[in-house]
């Protein structure tokens, strides 16, 4: 990417959300703006995990605001991510209809180990780069508002990542709920987080890592109080994590605390914070842990500076490895891949050799993983492995991708096979029921787990919610089982309101 190329990354936190702008500069990223809004999304969930109208409203205020800021930019150098509190928002779709148009670019919600991922890239690219650097061993902690991520890796590399449902407007809301500050409620808030990181122990044990890291949100506060009070710039430590503890217990509230380096919009969600990085401490056994710069939005940005490659790579073995983990069958995969796009293409000319950055060829290059994929289930059931591999899909860890993405595949796997009644909300959208038609064809023509005849059919659109195929002259009659399945096909698109016209079958 060229010097002087400017890239913007947009965080949806549960606390804030954030705007990174950086410009390009050998290889590196200067910052040259970064903007924050204290938008509290993590405590607008209801009982019912419904995003609250109010909630709903800030998100989308600050969204416009950015939106504002981001005019002009390409859609190739914006990211937009979101995480905790949008992965668990039942109406998350509802809010993110309106937050795309208002920010002017898309959102991705991102799984836990995909965010943990792109933590870990932010920490690592903002860190010296020599052979001492490059050799030591990182445990990697962002405490966020409803989600707490821990990553241990090495140089550029991230090796393991995990999530885990504990964060400072969580345990704010929870066990200091109306910002009371007591002994009591600490060793409450501690017992409880180990109980959901106790998993960590042993991944993350003392004897795996060399330095700890702390990212972003909590971790910097505290970092600020500390240093503040005179002890050691860009460090944390348990003394000091006791020491401020004691001096909230004191205060005995939100709204009388009164520390240096503790800005006004953190004071609600301190409590929460620290008693979860004190869980944090004692069950890792950390001594000390260190200040990093980068955080999310960072790791963010520096992908979007290598993304055409490393993405595209990571998400193809990604695919690879989901389909090896449950033994599906490689030949046939790449079988009905090939034929699928073929079949695509026909329909959708634009999509052979174009770029990933448009829409053809992202619907392309989807549709292909889900041909590589469509098998997945089988080692479950021969007789519902569609909708196990759905359910696999729309559960795996799959870094590279975000969650929209992995649901988009899960339901061509869906659809793949049987009625289609059961995707009939995915049909809504023409460029997914295109992708599922030449999937679910390329599917009938290798049934025979053979390699079909290239010739065999022109598929090509012929307006709203209407296809039509043309079969090879003698091609039924040579072929009449595939011939039978094709004229079956066209009368589940009829059930499901589409027209599948059929010539010469």
């Amino acid at each position: 990417m060229q010097n002087g190329t400017r890239l913007a990354a947009v965080d949806l936190g549960s606390n804030s959300f954030r705007l990174e702008i950086g410009q390009v500069d050998h290889g590196q990223i200067q910052r040259t703006e970064y903007l924050k809004e204290t938008v509290r999304q993590g405590n607008g969930l209801d009982k019912d995990r419904n995003l609250t109208p109010d909630a709903m409203q800030r998100g989308w205020d600050a969204l416009a605001r950015f939106g504002e800021r981001l005019s002009g930019f390409k859609g190739s150098h914006v990211r937009a991510v979101a995480t905790q509190t949008l992965r668990e928002a039942r109406n998350r779709d509802e809010f993110l209809l309106r937050a795309r148009t208002a920010l002017g670019f898309g959102i991705d919600v991102i799984p836990g180990r995909e965010e943990a991922r792109l933590i870990y890239q932010g920490v690592a690219h903002m860190l010296p780069h020599n052979d001492e650097s490059d050799r030591e061993r990182r445990l990697v902690v962002d405490i966020g508002g409803r989600s707490t991520e821990m990553i241990l890796g090495q140089a550029l590399e991230a090796h393991t990542m995990e999530s885990y449902r504990v964060g400072s407007v969580a345990w704010s809301m929870k066990h200091f709920p109306d910002g009371q500050f007591t002994h009591q409620a600490f060793r409450a808030a501690e017992v409880a987080a180990k109980a959901v990181l106790d998993d960590a122990l042993s991944a993350y044990s003392r004897v795996n890592w060399d330095v700890a890291y702390g990212a972003s949100g909590t971790i910097g506060a505290v970092g600020d109080i500390l240093e503040m009070a005179g002890q050691s710039s860009g460090v944390v430590t348990r003394d000091g994590l006791n020491w401020l503890a004691d001096r909230l217990v004191k205060a005995g509230s939100a709204d009388k605390i009164r520390l240096e380096g503790l800005r006004e919009d953190r004071k609600a969600v301190i409590g929460g914070g620290l008693s979860v990085l004190r869980a944090v401490f004692d069950l890792l056994d950390i001594g000390e842990m260190r200040i990093a710069q980068g955080a999310l939005r960072h790791g963010v940005l520096y992908e979007l500076l290598e993304r055409d490659e490393s993405v595209a790579d990571m998400r193809s073995a990604t695919v690879v490895r989901l389909s090896a983990r449950f033994n599906a069958d490689a030949t046939q995969a790449a079988r009905v891949t090939e034929c699928a796009s073929q079949l695509f293409v026909q329909m959708v000319p634009g999509g052979r050799g174009a770029s990933t950055t448009t829409r053809e060829g992202r619907a392309l290059r989807k549709l292909g993983w889900a041909a590589q994929l469509h098998e997945v289930g089988v080692q479950i059931s021969h007789s519902e492995y569609h909708k196990h591999g759905a359910y696999i899909l729309d559960n795996a860890d799959a870094p590279g991708f975000d969650v929209e993405d992995m649901h988009i595949l899960s339901q061509l796997v869906l659809g793949h096979h049987g009625k289609l009644r059961k995707v009939e909300a995915s049909l809504a959208e023409p460029i997914f029921a295109t992708q599922l038609l030449a999937l679910r064809l390329a599917v009938l023509l290798c049934h025979a787990r053979r390699d079909p005849d290239p010739l065999a059919l022109k598929v090509a659109t012929g307006g709203s919610r209407d296809f039509s195929v043309t079969c090879r002259a003698g091609w039924a009659e040579a072929f009449p089982q595939s011939a039978h399945l094709l004229r079956e096909e066209a009368l589940a698109w009829q059930k499901a309101g589409w027209r599948v016209r059929l010539s010469g079958c």
